[in-house]
């Protein structure tokens, strides 16, 4: 199989789909692997550490989609790149259908498959594919947040840790998976008062027994979620429905009970976002202001951290990679039922329901597709 690894065309976008070492993976198991030029150097990697790998260096895009059988990427397809998107062509790669019907219309007109990074399950009901970045996402919230809280950014002008006698900042977390974890975990180290949020009575218990007095945690219902973001100086929302468009958690309505300069982080902003006042952004202009909220809601976080990222991601990819190169993608999501699970579109047809039902569009099942 010729497996092609475009350049990121999505603003301030500077990771890679493939690393070198993958590329000399799949070089190893008898593919052909083509990068275009300087596809890698945002992340750090040069052409010709493609090329020790084993990769062909190609000039253009429109030659990779040209050419290649697979088509392995980190941000979803933008417009230009789905025009080049044709019928019997895989592409293995983020797509955050849900929030985005253009997208999605482009894909099914095209006749690709499409396997969705975020909706590939593994057998302990997580994500894998998507763990990587939300770890990055959920660690890089704070840092983030803690910057827009800065007076001169627009601000409340709290320093996350407070000083002696002066209280820390505080920190509310909607959504104690991958995401808010982590989130939970550096704004703790920051030595903000945090406190997790999470409708699930079991992970509360993790949580708790885990970290123990480090952060709080509290049931989320919408008064106690509307009691806590009212007192906070940093709302970081990280819920996730996987493949479907978050639900919206904080009203326009609630701002005015904000703290004026208060800060929003919409961590689940690729999917739609979990603010009623929610916009994606880019790293260029990442924040904006909405009745005096602070609102940073930029749709790849982790691109700012290109090389951590694109290594963790490709450390968790390989193998799925692979599979679909040596067996075809049929027989690979025959024999994975968490791969299969990543199918979205195959055909002009769409193999996700929760992208369905968010769109409105009708779905048949992926297990009906790959028989």
């Amino acid at each position: 199989m010729k497996i092609g690894c475009p350049t990121e065309i999505k603003p301030q976008e500077f990771r890679v789909g493939m690393t070198p070492d993958a590329a000399r993976e799949a070089v190893n198991n008898g593919h052909d692997v083509v990068i275009q030029k300087g596809a890698g150097m945002g992340a750090g990697f040069t052409d010709e550490d493609y090329v020790a790998a084993g990769a062909v260096i190609i000039d253009t895009a429109e030659e990779i989609f040209a050419t290649a059988d697979m088509i392995v990427k980190v941000k979803e397809p933008q417009a230009v790149e789905r025009k080049m998107l044709r019928e019997d062509q895989l592409l293995f790669t983020y797509l955050h259908l849900a929030p985005d019907p253009d997208q999605t219309h482009d894909l099914l007109e095209s006749g690709c498959t499409a396997i969705a990074y975020e909706t590939v399950t593994d057998d302990r009901g997580g994500l894998p594919l998507l763990a990587p970045m939300s770890e990055v996402a959920g660690r890089l919230a704070p840092q983030v947040g803690s910057w827009t809280l800065q007076k001169a950014n627009g601000g409340r002008g709290v320093l996350m840790g407070g000083v002696p006698g002066v209280a820390p900042a505080k920190v509310v977390v909607i959504g104690g998976g991958v995401v808010g974890t982590h989130a939970a975990k550096v704004a703790a180290g920051m030595g903000a008062d945090v406190t997790i949020l999470d409708r699930s009575l079991a992970r509360l218990k993790y949580l708790d027994d885990v970290f123990g007095r480090e952060f709080k945690n509290q049931y989320s219902t919408a008064g106690a979620t509307a009691e806590l973001v009212r007192e906070a100086d940093m709302v970081i929302g990280a819920v996730l429905i996987p493949g479907a468009a978050a639900p919206k958690l904080v009203s326009r309505a609630q701002l005015s009970d904000m703290k004026p300069g208060a800060v929003l982080v919409d961590v689940a902003i690729d999917q739609g976002g979990c603010f009623e006042t929610s916009k994606a952004t880019t790293h260029a202009d990442p924040i904006y202001e909405v009745d005096g909220i602070m609102h940073y809601c930029v749709a790849n976080m982790p691109g700012a951290v290109a090389r951590t990222s694109t290594q963790a991601l490709g450390n968790a990819t390989l193998p799925f990679m692979l599979n679909l190169a040596n067996k075809g993608w049929k027989q690979a999501c025959a024999d994975d039922p968490h791969l299969l699970n990543g199918l979205n579109v195959h055909a002009g047809k769409l193999t996700y329901y929760a992208v369905g039902e968010a769109l409105g569009l009708d779905v048949i099942s992926p297990s009906l597709v790959i028989k």
